[in-house]
């Protein structure tokens, strides 16, 4: 869970805005645009929710109790409204993303201090929904009622794109930025809700996205992830009514003078092509870091799972990708515990972790998601089971995470710096392999690329020296 704080604290405005941020990089791209589109009526980003005028909640829906984790801190919001009102002012509180999307008119009979609930392709809608929270208040205020009127709700997927009506992205972390360029999945992975709360796929413009990347680039970025549940089915219109792939969208934005580095995320080995895979070999900016999710190592849970491949077909493409470029870093998702899942399908899991060998990897329990497939499946396991084989799979990718943090000790490497480091006069950076690399220096490298000579190794992190040949420049 992050918070959104950029923007410019130094400019005074009349209103701010609190916006808080669960779950992935696609959220906080949008709680960014969120932020984008809120600026032009006044609204300053806070710090905190007791500041805020208005506060939003982006949420995740993809774990278990992600809905009760909001509706919690929406208990919270609403003593704050109250005490606000008694104090003769008032706090607009709304919830956007995929629980909004998913629970919309629940949220709103369970909680009535929301204000607005609005799903993941409808926020560039803010202004218009604000504008109606506001006609109801002076509505109420007119006849003489206190109590709070029925919430705004705006979960329709729109006919055009919301990227159409975008503002122009307002800023830029420390050199990095995101850029959304695919949403919405047609996978129908039986674990997975994004289909229902995110929509069918789609894919910007190319133009629209090389826009955004040079106004990026404009505004000090050196490095660009570009998002999308999954990125690599990115089949984007071009001017001239060709149609590109995710690889010659990143051919064409390697030629933006200034973009010194490209990453990408979320991918689905089903759309792992040829043209692809040569592009991690051929294209330089393209950083040698790879998440490509598998979810299990047994064929039989990956059919159950509706994945739509096997181990096989995922050795294949990890190979192929090492061959055209030998140094590159693999992370994937693994859910443990999916309905009937054996202790020899768990085993298979964990001879693909060996085989492949892992730099990260983000793991889960299964959990049941209401309304997909998997849900009703039975041989649901208990939960002691699960707990066990996390535990046992989150051992091995640390150890192999481990095995490849000290495979980079005595390299020099260049580190893009991002925030200052957990200790005085430490700054925080990603290595090309995204590891995080810490040296002695100050703030005036953040945002900057240094070379740094990697010399001890940790579990999570890499601590450096900046030669003393490049420390004067850095």
């Amino acid at each position: 869970m992050t918070d959104v704080r950029t923007g410019d604290p130094g400019q005074w405005q009349r209103k701010r805005v609190f916006i808080r941020t669960y779950g992935c990089q696609m959220n906080v791209y949008d709680s960014d645009r969120m932020a984008d589109v809120l600026r032009p009526l006044g609204y300053a980003l806070s710090d905190s929710p007791e500041q805020a005028d208005l506060v939003v909640l982006n949420t995740c829906h993809i774990r278990e109790k992600a809905s009760e984790k909001v509706y919690s801190e929406l208990g919270r919001l609403r003593d704050a409204k109250l005490e606000r009102r008694r104090e003769g002012s008032d706090l607009t509180i709304a919830v956007a993303g995929c629980v909004a999307q998913a629970e919309g008119a629940e949220i709103i009979r369970r909680q009535p201090a929301v204000d607005i609930v609005v799903g993941p392709q409808a926020y560039h809608r803010l202004p218009e929904l604000l504008a109606q929270v506001a006609r109801k208040a002076a509505e109420r205020q007119a006849g003489g009622r206190r109590q709070p009127g029925a919430g705004v709700l705006d979960t329709e997927f729109p006919a055009e794109s919301k990227f159409d009506h975008l503002p122009a992205p307002g800023g830029v972390r420390a050199g990095s930025a995101f850029l959304s360029i695919q949403e919405g999945c047609d996978k129908f992975c039986t674990f997975c809700v994004v289909p229902y709360t995110r929509g069918a796929e789609y894919s910007r413009p190319a133009a629209s996205v090389l826009q955004e990347a040079r106004a990026l680039v404009a505004a000090g970025a050196v490095e660009i992830t570009l998002l999308g549940q999954n990125v690599n089915a990115y089949h984007g219109e071009a001017a001239d009514g060709a149609t590109w792939s995710l690889a010659r969208l990143i051919r064409e934005m390697a030629e933006v003078d200034g973009l010194l580095r490209i990453r990408y995320m979320t991918s689905h080995p089903r759309d792992m092509d040829d043209e692809l895979i040569e592009a991690h070999g051929t294209v330089p900016q393209l950083m040698p870091y790879l998440h490509l999710p598998v979810q299990s190592g047994s064929d039989r849970i990956l059919e159950a799972m509706n994945r739509g491949h096997g181990r096989d077909h995922f050795r294949c493409l990890v190979d192929r990708l090492r061959e055209v470029r030998p140094d590159l870093a693999l992370s994937s998702d693994f859910i443990v515990g999916f309905p009937g899942e054996s202790d020899g399908d768990f085993d298979d899991t964990m001879r693909l972790i060996d085989e492949v060998g892992l730099a990260a990897a983000f793991s889960f329990k299964y959990s049941r998601r209401p309304g997909t497939p998997g849900a009703a499946l039975p041989d649901q396991l208990p939960e002691a089971v699960k707990m066990a084989r996390l535990a046992a799979l989150q051992a091995l990718i640390g150890r192999q995470q481990r095995e490849f943090n000290v495979s980079k000790v005595g390299a020099t490497v260049p580190v893009l710096f991002a925030e200052p480091g957990r200790k005085p006069g430490q700054v925080l950076g990603k290595s090309p392999w995204l590891q995080s690399v810490y040296v002695e220096g100050g703030a005036a490298m953040i945002g900057k690329i240094a070379d740094v000579r990697l010399v001890a190794a940790h579990a999570l992190s890499l601590a450096g020296e900046i030669p003393p040949s490049l420390e004067a420049a850095a």
